[in-house]
């Protein structure tokens, strides 16, 4: 009995303050679950090292990228581009016939990203709204233009016509100036496909050679060459490659040139020969066009020359004479 008393007294002495034997006991308990559990989890893993370690990589790359999504989403979101994307998928104007129309249109003038087609869309929408206020509030408040209080509205209806169709001019003349930047580049990449046609090389690595030779001088015909270069190599028919050519370009002599190229293909026609007569074609047609415009200058010049340069040819010369009539009669 004093045995057990002094072995009880020793034990409850060594434990910590405010610790008793029923915490020791849970203690205990707790521990033998937790070894019991990482047994077997030990037990039922795989005893591969390779399977253990590319299971770890494939729940780190998964955590990666969904935090990865997530931050992507909030930037976006927090961004005018982000906040036009969600105004116009509301709307719905991605899948309406007209944005197919701007599509083509915008990959006319070179303009192929996602945002730019998100930010025409908005622009469409959100302008004659905003030209429409704008002529409003000139008329009820500013008054900078000079609109007569009972055409106020009829202002306000040709505002919003002009919102309405100002993004659309703005991009066809995008359109029409790389149009003529590609007609006058045209003839030096038909020479350069002419020699690497000559040089044996195929039509795909003639297109890819001529867009990398004119990305410095005529980058709008390397984008649409390089392009074409790349949807004969992956698209299953070929012929799908120059109409979308067509498309993206609308230009008489790109369609001249993928006939020449289809018809080469088809029959069999040496490509060398028929690209060097499109190309002195091209030549000749841009020199007529240079002369036309040098015939044209002098019938240009001919108001000018009257309104500017005229009138100080009269001064130069009369006014002298007029100056010593004046002096003699005022002499008398």
């Amino acid at each position: 009995m004093n045995s057990f008393r002094v072995e009880n007294f020793q034990f409850v002495h060594w434990l910590p303050s405010g610790f008793t034997i029923a915490d020791l006991t849970a203690l205990m308990a707790a521990f033998a679950v937790l070894t019991a559990f990482f047994a077997i989890w030990n037990a039922l893993r795989s005893r591969n090292a390779y399977e253990r370690r590319f299971a770890q990589i494939s729940q780190r790359k998964e955590s990666l990228r969904q935090s990865a999504v997530a931050t992507r989403k909030q930037r976006i979101s927090m961004t005018p581009v982000g906040m036009m994307s969600d105004a116009v998928k509301r709307l719905n104007l991605l899948r309406s016939k007209h944005a197919t129309e701007a599509r083509m249109l915008l990959s006319r003038a070179g303009m192929r990203s996602r945002d730019v087609m998100i930010r025409y869309l908005f622009a469409r929408v959100t302008l004659p709204i905003l030209f429409t206020l704008a002529a409003l509030a000139d008329s009820y408040t500013l008054h900078l233009l000079p609109v007569p209080p009972d055409f106020r509205f009829m202002a306000a209806g040709a505002a919003a016509v002009l919102g309405y169709f100002l993004p659309g001019v703005y991009i066809k003349n995008v359109a029409a100036r790389r149009a003529h930047r590609m007609q006058r580049a045209l003839p030096d990449g038909l020479d350069l496909m002419v020699i690497c046609a000559e040089a044996g090389l195929s039509l795909d690595a003639t297109l890819m050679r001529v867009a990398r030779e004119l990305e410095q001088t005529w980058p709008e015909l390397a984008e649409e060459l390089g392009i074409t270069a790349a949807e004969l190599t992956f698209l299953p028919d070929r012929r799908q490659a120059f109409d979308n050519l067509n498309g993206r370009t609308n230009m008489a002599s790109i369609r001249g040139v993928v006939n020449t190229l289809q018809q080469t293909a088809k029959f069999g026609t040496p490509l060398a020969n028929s690209l060097r007569v499109l190309a002195a074609e091209f030549r000749d047609a841009r020199m007529l066009r240079a002369e036309e415009k040098a015939a044209r200058l002098p019938a240009l010049l001919t108001v000018p020359m009257i309104l500017f340069i005229l009138p100080t040819l009269f001064i130069v010369l009369l006014g002298p004479a007029a100056i010593n009539i004046i002096d003699t009669f005022s002499k008398r």
